[in-house]
Parts: structure tokens; C-alpha cells; sequence
């Protein structure tokens, strides 16, 4: 069974007629469209061509545990031999970063950019409060190898016990936080700031929609520009300790309409922003917790009450566990990405945001057959379920297909989760870190 048979069975799982199924979702036209556009379409018969070498990417980060090279053949890749040959179409390992050089990481990147679009724009469509979608902005950080090239490109952070074992780069996700899939994601050296990268992602953000954001973020000129130049786009994060503001107006009990004053510096080097910024400012405390006060461009008290607003903040959280999702079961918490070379790491990290948004979409998929929210279904159940899909497909005949599939739908219960519950605890560090030096 070749890969196409093998990801239209993936999707069947998702229930109901109409629904899109892997295959579907992931439309070999934009495959082709991004090759053409990146000059890296495949024009001579190759064991690899172009096309193959992009699912070898996205199955390096599906398939963690596997080698490359047995990924190629488990996702049945190779093409068959020519008429004349009698050999099997065995890809030897230098065959296979070869093939990845040629890719290079801009298809990757305008792939993953063309199917965020789609898919993240879609589903917060249909998770929506109070008729604005909600996205979510943070970062995180990714270990790569341990190679000069890699050190070099993207650096290599410090510690109280000197360098860092690793290289790391520095990634920011823009995120559906109500179904998980990834609308955009910047990726950078460890040098880069979070909110420097972050720049690249504001522009992504769609009208009526509300982003929040960790106070890190927390940045005058990026969240004028947000909401001026759109229509609705609204954001919401917690202020600094030390932000002053003076009060306009008493909204209601801890909830005033605030005007902060920007620093003239920030005003010289960018002429178009107010001398001062109205914002909503929404104190609350949950149990456990200190007093926080939120900022928000939510303006109307009544549209947009401000107990609703308080709840809605934590949903900020939804990233962080996506980065959980991301680190901890989809590469199977490894010490480090693959990849060797710099080109290649970014290349690697493309495909994993690909690879994590399409197993995001089949649970959104067994999510609407079930009648459940998105968050609902289980994230490592999902992944394990594509993998011994994959896995058994590839390995029996596709007569005995149907069955299996059937018992996987009548299983499906298995991978709903109960209903969250709130936390009342605050976050704390478990495991403290060795006391042993740093191996150089």
C-alpha cells in the first residue's frame, strides 16, 4: 500500500462523509505549487524526487523512533524500479540527505505557511468567543546537534555552569489556542529575541479576532499596529509590575478604562504612534493566587465582560502545552532535532510543524464526529494511532483494512479525555537540575 492509500485510511478514522481526510487536506497542488516556486521541483527520475524527499521530512518527525532511512521505506516513498532493473529501490542514507540538500528548507517553510493558512484560519473559525478567534503568541526553544555548523548558526546559551550542553534555536508560535494547530511559526538563532521574531507573525493575525499574549510580550508599537490596522483585532496579556497608567474611567468593579503615556524615546523612532495608549485594565484573583491586573484593547464592558475576560487569559496556557505536545510526544522528548547542518535543522523544524498540524487536524476531525471540543481528545493517543495505522497498513493486505479500521472507529471513545480540571495550584519546579559539571 503506497503512502496516498495509507493517509486516506488515516482519515477515514475521523468519522463521518465529507470530512477531509489527510490526503485531502495536505493537496498535492500546493506540494507542486511551492516546489515551482522555490526553483526545487524534480525534473530527471531520481529514487527521491522532490515531492517524496518533502514526506520524508514530515515523516522523520511522525516516525521519531525510526532512522531516516527506514522511514523512507516504511512510508513506502521509493519509487519502483525502472523495467530494465530487477534491483529494489533501496535509498541508501547518503542518498537521503542528499535529497534533503537539494529540498533545502524553503519549501518546508512555504508549505507549512500555505497549509497554516488553510487549516488554522478554518478551525478558529469554528471555535470562536464572542465572535473573535482566538490565537495565541509565545516562544520556546528547540536543541539541536551538537556540531560546529549548528553552533555557529544558531548559537549556544549560557548557563551558571557555563555554555549549555546543546545549541539551541529560538522559535515563536502563533496558535490557535481552542484547537492547537499552528497559524505561524518564526524560527531564529538563540540570539534573536522572541519579540523581534515575533514581528514577522503580527501581520498573520486576522481581522476580529483576539491574540493573547504573554506580558513578555508586552510591547507598545506591535499591539497599536495590531489593533489600528485592522479590523477587531484585539489582544489581551497581563501587565508589568512597575507599568503605570492613569484612570479615564470606572468600567465596574476593578475594571477601569487606563491611559498609559508612551516614552518619548519609543515616540521619536516611531512618529506614527499616540502619545498615549487607551487600554482596558481587569484586576482579579484566583484562589492561590496573587492579585493580577490584565491589559486588553476589549474597550466595551458589555460586549465583553470582564469576568469572561479573566477566564479567557488562561487559555494563554493552551500554547505551552502545545509546545509540551510538540517536545514531549511528538519527538518523543530526544535530547535534540536530527539534523546536522543549519539548513537542514530548519528544514526539520518546518516538517515538524507540519507533522504536528496534521495529526492537530485529524484530532479536530474525530473532535467534530464526537460532538467534543478540540482539547478534548487526547493528543498522545492521536499520534499513536496514526502511527500503528500507518505502521499496520504498511505490513498487511489491504482486504484486512476495512476490519481494522472499523475496530479503531468503535475504539474511538478511547482517545476522548474527561473534562479538564481548574488548577488551583500554582507552577512550581519538580526536578531540580544536577550539580554535575558540564561534560565538554
Amino acid at each position: 500500500m503506497g503512502l496516498s492509500q495509507e493517509l486516506t485510511a488515516v482519515g477515514l478514522v475521523a468519522g463521518t462523509e465529507g470530512y477531509e481526510t489527510l490526503t485531502q487536506a495536505l493537496d498535492p497542488h500546493w506540494v507542486q505549487s511551492v516546489l515551482d516556486a522555490t526553483g526545487t521541483a524534480t525534473v530527471r527520475r531520481r529514487k527521491l524526487p522532490a515531492e517524496h524527499a518533502i514526506w520524508t521530512v514530515i515523516g522523520m518527525a511522525l516516525f521519531r523512533d525510526r532512522p531516516i532511512q527506514a522511514v523512507v521505506h516504511h512510508l513506502d516513498l521509493v519509487l519502483p524500479p525502472s523495467k530494465s532493473s530487477t534491483a529494489p529501490g533501496i535509498v541508501t542514507g547518503s542518498a537521503v540527505v542528499q535529497a534533503r540538500d537539494r529540498l533545502g528548507a524553503a519549501p518546508m517553510a512555504q508549505l507549512f505557511e500555505l497549509t497554516a493558512t488553510h487549516w488554522a484560519r478554518t478551525s478558529a473559525d469554528r471555535h470562536r468567543w464572542r465572535g473573535l478567534a482566538v490565537y495565541g503568541i509565545d516562544g520556546t526553544a528547540l536543541r539541536i546537534a551538537d556540531t560546529p555548523e549548528n553552533e555557529r548558526a544558531f548559537g549556544r546559551p549560557g548557563s551558571g555552569r557555563g555554555k549549555a550542553g546543546y545549541p539551541q534555536l529560538r522559535l515563536v508560535g502563533l496558535m490557535v489556542l481552542r484547537s492547537h494547530l499552528l497559524a505561524g511559526l518564526a524560527l531564529g538563532a538563540w540570539t534573536e529575541g522572541e519579540v523581534t521574531l515575533a514581528e514577522t507573525l503580527w501581520e498573520k493575525i486576522p481581522d476580529h479576532s483576539l491574540t493573547i499574549l504573554d506580558r513578555g510580550f508586552l510591547s507598545y508599537a506591535p499591539l497599536h499596529h495590531l489593533h489600528a490596522a485592522g479590523t477587531a483585532r484585539h489582544w489581551l496579556t497581563r501587565a508589568k509590575a512597575n507599568l503605570k497608567w492613569r484612570i479615564v474611567k470606572k468600567l465596574g468593579p476593578k475594571d477601569s478604562l487606563v491611559e498609559i503615556t508612551l516614552p518619548r524615546q519609543l515616540r521619536r523612532d516611531n512618529p506614527d504612534l499616540p502619545e498615549t495608549l487607551s487600554v482596558r485594565a481587569v484586576g482579579y484573583q484566583r484562589r492561590g493566587f496573587r492579585p493580577q491586573t490584565l491589559l486588553t484593547s476589549l474597550l466595551d464592558p458589555l460586549a465583553y465582560p470582564a469576568t469572561e475576560i479573566a477566564t479567557l487569559y488562561h487559555e494563554r496556557w493552551e500554547l505551552e502545552l502545545g509546545f509540551d505536545e510538540i517536545k514531549t510526544h511528538t519527538l518523543e522528548r530526544e535530547e535534540a532535532l536530527r539534523s546536522r547542518a543549519p539548513e537542514r535543522v530548519r528544514q526539520e523544524v518546518w516538517g515538524l510543524a507540519i507533522a504536528y498540524n496534521l495529526v492537530r487536524l485529524h484530532m479536530e476531525h474525530v473532535a467534530l464526529h464526537a460532538g467534543i471540543a478540540p482539547l478534548r481528545v487526547s493528543f498522545r493517543g492521536a499520534l499513536l494511532e496514526l502511527r500503528d495505522l500507518w505502521m499496520t497498513a504498511w505490513s498487511i493486505s489491504p482486504g484486512t483494512l476495512p476490519r481494522i479500521l472499523e475496530r479503531l472507529h468503535q475504539h474511538l471513545a478511547l482517545l476522548i479525555l474527561p473534562p479538564r480540571r481548574p488548577r488551583r495550584y500554582p507552577r512550581a519546579v519538580k526536578i531540580k537540575m544536577s550539580n554535575y559539571p558540564r561534560n565538554v
